[in-house]
């Protein structure tokens, strides 16, 4: 399958999915991310969850960085430039949903990409290669590129991996882990 055939399959798949289920897979996927050896480092980069396409709730996630006492990074996105301008997030930061449905911080502390040291990715699908696939926009591999080469990439899926590889780009960067409620999948 295409890169767009597996798209809109995922999407279809998420569509399926009720607020329940959501609610239950997003914690069982915070709850799968506590084995992982990532939780000595301090700057966490996280995405705040599209609720209109059923993405993986980070609520859960957020509690245990919080709880954790760690400096976690939200992004705003330009769709002009596809690029992202990242925030630290405290309780000061405001975050109001864009034209596109994404809840984003509008000003605060700027982070720059190389002070991350643990991206949490949003993803439709990802193949037992680390490949993953988002919306197609690009922006998650724009960023990665100027980050830190050692930084940890961390895919969150309600569902398993795809069998057959993703076909790859030179420009798309691969994930060191991925979590579904039922899995942790390294590469």
């Amino acid at each position: 399958m295409s890169k767009n055939q597996i798209r809109k399959a995922y999407k279809t798949k998420r569509t399926l999915l009720s607020k329940e289920e959501i609610e239950e897979k997003s914690m069982a996927i915070a709850n799968q991310l506590l084995s992982l050896p990532v939780w000595d480092y301090q700057f966490y980069h996280l995405f705040l969850s599209i609720a209109q396409h059923k993405e993986v709730d980070t609520e859960f996630l957020l509690h245990i960085l919080s709880g954790k006492d760690k400096n976690v990074v939200v992004s705003k996105s330009d769709f002009k430039t596809l690029e992202m301008q990242h925030f630290l997030l405290t309780d000061a930061t405001p975050i109001k949903v864009n034209e596109w449905g994404i809840p984003e911080p509008q000003n605060g502390i700027e982070i720059q990409p190389q002070q991350l040291e643990v991206v949490f990715l949003p993803l439709l699908a990802f193949d037992l290669n680390g490949n993953r696939i988002g919306y197609g926009k690009g922006f998650y591999d724009r960023f990665l590129e100027k980050c830190s080469p050692n930084v940890v990439k961390i895919g969150l899926s309600f569902f398993e991996a795809e069998k057959h590889p993703i076909e790859a780009s030179p420009l798309d960067i691969p994930l060191d882990y991925c979590v579904t409620p039922e899995k942790v999948y390294t590469f």
